[in-house]
């Protein structure tokens, strides 16, 4: 993406994300079935935070991963590109959670780089690169912003199964005298990074940028600036987990589907 591409769909996607501010908070507050289900428990493990540890958080939101860090022993530093939704992360934070929160561009790498060279044992970004129009920045600055050894914990929409570039489908058949439903998705899209207006929520007010991209090339930015992928886990829901009204909802009917990867990337140094 060339530079002025890259300021348009930064400029897009920072009003988008705080005209939503309001409303993500209100909907995610403290977590969702995502977080809760898929997300959190994959982190914990990926994570294996140590208390004392100095986290950074990349694209924070309402700050709920950098509250839980905290309860957790860490110290915080957490920023997001949005104001809004820095503004809400502070104002749920209470006095005693000594989290550091900035208002920064996560493709920004020298203003990155301010942090702190060397100072964090480990980075945090949870469901947001897909939200970056350039991820090589950020890669290139959390090189350097890990000590030696530190680790690099992200989850994302998975590219293979969760994109803009699918459907959901719920079919039924007559199996042997037995009407059975199978739910599956359509993949029509996959290899060729695109960028596509989404909703992360239903309702939300206005759409926002979605930056698809395959695993070669989101994990070949780490990769060429020296990260290595030593753990990774494919979420899905299990098959008793309610569904709720929504027939394609991804609760309950999409068991054998992982729509969240979490992964682990560790700087050697």
């Amino acid at each position: 993406m060339g530079n002025q591409d890259l300021k348009a769909a930064n400029v897009e996607t920072r009003q988008a994300w705080n005209q939503n501010a309001a409303f993500w908070d209100l909907r995610m507050g403290e977590g969702n079935h995502f977080v809760e289900v898929l997300i959190w428990p994959a982190t914990q493990r990926l994570l294996n935070l140590q208390p004392g540890e100095r986290i950074l958080d990349v694209a924070c939101g309402n700050g709920l991963y950098s509250r839980r860090l905290v309860a957790m022993g860490a110290e915080v530093v957490a920023f997001d590109f949005s104001e809004e939704l820095v503004a809400r992360a502070r104002a749920r934070t209470a006095d005693q959670q000594a989290i550091i929160y900035h208002v920064l561009d996560a493709t920004d790498e020298e203003a990155l780089l301010d942090l702190g060279r060397a100072h964090f044992d480990a980075a945090l970004c949870q469901m947001a690169l897909f939200d970056m129009a350039e991820v090589r920045p950020l890669f290139h600055a959390l090189g350097k912003l890990l000590r030696p050894g530190g680790r690099f914990v992200f989850s994302v929409l998975h590219p293979c199964f969760n994109s803009a570039h699918m459907t959901q489908v719920a079919e039924r058949e007559d199996l042997a005298g037995e009407l059975v439903t199978r739910y599956s998705v359509k993949v029509f899209g996959y290899m060729t990074p695109t960028v596509s207006h989404s909703a992360a929520m239903t309702g939300q007010p206005t759409p926002h940028l979605l930056f698809h991209r395959p695993l070669q090339v989101l994990l070949g930015a780490a990769f060429d600036s020296g990260f290595v992928l030593d753990g990774l886990e494919e979420r899905s829901f299990p098959p008793d987990h309610p569904g709720g009204s929504d027939l394609l909802s991804w609760g309950g009917n999409f068991g054998e589907i992982p729509p969240v990867l979490v992964a682990r990337l560790r700087f050697p140094g």
